[in-house]
Formats: structure tokens, sequence, C-alpha cells
């Protein structure tokens, strides 16, 4: 059992930022619609209710993803966040002023202060989803590390395609979710706007996912990573057609579909190597050499057995209790609050 605990916390980690991208992606998503679908600011205030009540939990997936790499991978985790500094500093950074704009969006009667808040929301989410698809798709196609596993070269070596190639898909796919979650959210004309817009940009909006999780097959691929990206294809397509068909849920459904069968290509291609080096293969860090101890992973597989299944409960209750639709008639005027 021990022999197979890095491989199971491999396949855990790979479900975490699965759930972080399905989770976060149509968050992500909504906090630049803001700028690029809603109109008025109340419909801005719409899409902010839209995900209120849960973009700071669905933060969680991202939080326990990288920690669970620290635990079980410390060698991948050090590698990847050592040569990729920048990058996260600034996903960092954009997750913070996204935060604060959520809280502080409201708390002045001014179109002027809304706007800066608007465009801090925007630019926050648009980083933060760019700055995680570059580095997932650097995880998979390599970095310039030597022997030890140190960054070789200077601070934007990790500037390549495939870091462009995994942030437009990312970006582009955290659009075409949150057009799928305010189709199935909210009611009225923004509803109807949303899925206009999504039927046309859907095929567009997965062309990068797919085109990436193609490219980790065919490097290191076997047929039944082949079949998983057949099954992406498909799911996409069937998400195009139920929403062409109104069939709402069921095209969230199968776009998340398309997200999770794209990322069990592309992790299962890339299996046993969690870090390549594009330096040479002797280098690579996989599930065996950048693992931690039997012991820590085993206790670890104990903790995440209780509180995951409860950290899923509370979420699956929080969007049940938060299921009904949001329509322009529930947000009230705004207004100035005197201080007591």
């Amino acid at each position: 059992m021990t022999e197979l605990l890095p491989t199971i916390w491999f396949i855990l980690i790979s479900v975490l930022w699965t759930g972080f991208l399905f989770l976060e992606g149509f968050d992500l998503g909504v906090g630049m619609l803001m700028k690029l679908f809603a109109r008025t600011d109340r419909e801005r205030r719409v899409l902010l209710n839209t995900v209120g009540p849960v973009w700071d939990g669905n933060e969680v997936w991202l939080v326990t993803a990288v920690g669970a790499t620290l635990a079980a991978f410390p060698l991948w985790y050090a590698s990847l966040l050592s040569t990729l500094y920048l990058p996260f500093i600034l996903v960092l950074l954009a997750l913070i002023f996204r935060a604060v704009a959520f809280e502080y969006r409201g708390k002045m009667n001014s179109d002027q202060w809304r706007r800066r808040w608007d465009l801090a929301i925007f630019l926050g989410s648009f980083t933060a989803a760019a700055g995680i698809g570059a580095a997932l798709a650097l995880t998979t196609s390599g970095l310039p590390l030597n022997e030890n596993g140190d960054r070789v070269g200077g601070p934007f070596v990790w500037v390549t395609f495939d870091a462009f190639l995994g942030a437009a898909a990312v970006v582009l796919f955290c659009l075409a979710h949150a057009l799928a979650f305010l189709v199935l959210k909210t009611d009225g004309p923004i509803r109807e706007r949303a899925r206009k817009l999504l039927i046309r940009l859907l095929p567009l909006a997965v062309v990068p996912l797919l085109l990436w999780a193609a490219t980790v097959h065919l490097a290191g691929g076997t047929v039944w990573t082949g079949l998983i990206l057949a099954v992406a294809v498909a799911a996409a397509a069937a998400s195009w057609f139920a929403e062409w068909s109104s069939h709402d849920g069921w095209g969230f459904i199968w776009l998340g579909a398309a997200l999770a069968a794209s990322l069990a290509c592309i992790f299962g291609s890339a299996y046993p190597v969690v870090l390549p080096s594009t330096l040479s293969d002797a280098f690579n860090l996989t599930v065996e050499n950048a693992s931690s101890s039997p012991y820590t992973l085993g206790l670890m597989s104990i903790v995440a057995a209780v509180g995951v299944p409860l950290v899923l409960a509370y979420q699956g209750w929080t969007y049940w209790v938060f299921r009904k639709r949001v329509t322009e008639k529930s947000i009230p005027d705004a207004h100035s609050v005197s201080p007591l």
C-alpha cells in the first residue's frame, strides 16, 4: 500500500485542481464578465450576487491543492513555485485585490468608486485565471530544472508558448463556464443574453483547453488517455447542443465534464512525471522521487478521508441554500447609509 500512496496523492491533487477550476472557474469568469458582459450597475450587482455566497468557499480548493502539493510532493512544490515566483506573486496579489473589491464595492454610493472596484475585480479575475492556467500548463510541459530541481536561466524562462496556451485555456473556459452559470442562476434579459453569447463563444472557448490536452497526450499519452480526450471533445459538443436546445442544467454539467475529462487526459498523460525538466529527462521530478515519506502520506490520507467529505458536504449545502435565481428585480436601488 505504501508504494501506491504517491500515485494516490497524485490523483487526489489532480482532483483538487479539477475541483478548483470547476468551481472557481465560473467564479473568475463572472468577475471578468463584470466588464465584458454587464451593461449597467444593476446588472453588475446581479452578477456579484450570483457568486456572493460561494466565491470565498471556492478558493478553498486552491489553498488545498497547493497545500496538498507541499505536503505530499515537497520537491514538486519547491521547484514549481520557486521557478514561477513572479507569476504566483501576481496571482496572489490579484486574488487579494479581487477579494477586497468584492467587499468594498458597495461601501459608497458613487459611480466612480464602483467603476474602480469593478476594474479591480476584472483585472484580479483575469490575472488569477491566466496565471494559474500558465502554471498548470508548465507543470505538464516542463521547466529548465537542473539535477537539484533548481531553475536554470533568468526569471522569465517560463514565458513560453505552453504558458500562453494554458493561460488562454483557463481564461476562455472560465468565461464560457461563467456564462453557463449565469444561464442557470439568473432570469430575464441577462439570462437570454448569456445563453446567446455562450452559444457563440463555446466552440472557440474550449479549443485551447482541448489543444493543451491533445499536446500533452501526443507527448506521452496512452490509449486510455486518448479515449478520455475523445470524451472531452464529445462532452464539449454535448454542452453546446444542450445550451442551443435550452437545456441549461445539462449544458453546465457537460461543460464541467469536458473540463474534468481534459484534465484527466493531461494529468494521466503526464504521469508518473509531476514536473518535467526541459534540460534532461534525468532531471524530471516524478511521483517517486518528489514525494514525501510513506508515513507522511499515510497520515495525510487519514486526515483527507475525514476532512474532504466534510468540505464537500458543507459546500453542497451552501449551493443548495443559495440555489434560487437572481434577477434585477431582486436587487434594491443603490443608496447611501449614514454612519451611526
